[in-house]
């Protein structure tokens, strides 16, 4: 297959390795992953904060980036987090209705058909669960609340970490509450924010994990600063960076947040 490649905002500017990952994951399963130089924010960043008009100019400019997946120059589109194929799936043409735009509308719904979190495409579009991975650490996974009720990916994530080879897939109390980053939400809610993030933080530490596992960044920053703060000495990855990890091969992305010195640190 030919898969187009949306990095998301954090992934460009924060946290490439996600990203990097997902291209080697799939290079590896023998596809080819193009990447649309034109694409920038999906808009939800505006949109959950009520600025409509400037996130329909985003998916405008998102839609006219990833068009070319209708008419056959890609097979499908991949993103490397839940949030935003989420935002893409539903809150896009939500926008593009607002603002008065119908055509819009319903390019963003056929844009959006073809667009698939990592686990949605590995799974149910290659069929695999099996990518060849090999990680030999205790692994915790928090699914992450759009990954988890909007992208709606279930235990798509599940089934891709315990088949890879040596990984030790520990269950995380209280799994399914939300860790309290929420975009914005963690800035104008910062108390409220911070104890749902403490409450997190106990959960993952009472696992004993080497490592917190998510399909998304920003909620992994979140937790990930948690967690450096008390000098835990647990990783953070995202998902696709143990998929992509092999025995000959282990991955290693340009970044890694360092989880006990708070800060990005080249590798």
């Amino acid at each position: 297959m030919r898969i187009a490649l949306f990095a998301t905002c954090i992934g460009d500017s924060m946290f490439p390795q996600a990203p990097q990952a997902t291209v080697t994951i799939l290079e590896r399963l023998g596809h080819e992953v193009v990447f649309p130089e034109g694409q920038v924010c999906c808009g939800q960043m505006h949109a959950n904060t009520g600025y409509f008009k400037q996130a329909s100019a985003l998916v405008a400019n998102h839609v006219r980036t990833f068009e070319p997946v209708l008419d056959g120059e890609w097979d499908a589109i991949v993103v490397p987090s839940g949030s935003c194929t989420g935002a893409t799936r539903h809150e896009q043409a939500q926008v593009a209705e607002h603002v008065g735009n119908p055509s819009l509308a319903r390019r963003a719904t056929e844009v959006a058909a073809r667009t698939y979190d990592l686990p949605e495409l590995l799974v149910d579009v290659l069929g695999v669960t099996d990518v060849g991975a090999y990680f030999p650490h205790r692994v915790t996974y928090h699914p992450t609340c759009h990954s988890l009720r909007i992208t709606k990916v279930g235990d798509r994530p599940y089934r891709l970490l315990r088949a890879v080879e040596a990984l030790t897939l520990l269950p995380l109390p209280e799994e399914e509450v939300c860790c309290g980053f929420g975009g914005t939400f963690s800035m104008k809610n910062h108390e409220t924010s911070t104890a749902m993030l403490a409450d997190k933080v106990s959960n993952v530490m009472s696992t004993q994990a080497e490592v917190l596992c998510m399909g998304d960044y920003s909620c992994l920053m979140h937790v990930g600063g948690g967690l450096s703060r008390i000098n835990s000495g647990v990783r953070i990855m995202h998902l696709a960076e143990i998929l992509a990890s092999t025995k000959d091969q282990p991955f290693h992305g340009n970044v890694s947040f360092a989880a006990d010195t708070q800060e990005a640190t080249p590798r």
